[in-house]
């Protein structure tokens, strides 16, 4: 059973930063696709970020310039440095994950495209003006 657990939510002021953390565990290769993705009240699901399996970053528009994500090797580790926050960035934060193949894990095949259907709990993140 693979779990997802993401950490690093909170609340700051329009300008401030938060760097979020998501870890994934019990697959026994220990390498995932990993991505982030948003949702707030009343808005549709939005991704956030995502990394290839040869570790090229893609970013939504709303975010490029002030995220950074970044996966740490084993592949099982994905943060998200947010800086420049505003108060639109305010919504609870996921980490979605698919266990990798051998040959994803060794950046020979990508990382798929379709969504992930694993994903943890979520963390809070709320910016004010």
């Amino acid at each position: 059973l693979v779990r997802v657990q993401e950490s690093g939510g909170g609340s700051v002021q329009a300008g401030g930063s938060l760097r979020l953390s998501c870890s994934a565990s019990g697959y026994t290769y220990n390498a995932y696709c990993m991505r982030w993705f948003r949702e707030a009240p009343g808005k549709d699901r939005q991704e956030v970020a995502r990394v290839d399996s040869d570790g090229r970053p893609t970013y939504a528009e709303f975010v490029k310039g002030r995220f950074i994500v970044s996966q740490a090797n084993p592949k099982n580790t994905l943060y998200l440095q947010m800086n420049s926050l505003r108060p639109d960035d305010t919504a609870k934060y996921y980490c979605a994950v698919e266990p990798m193949t051998v040959t994803q894990d060794r950046g020979g095949a990508p990382c798929p495209d379709y969504e992930f259907n694993i994903v943890g709990q979520g963390t809070q993140v709320t910016v004010s003006s």
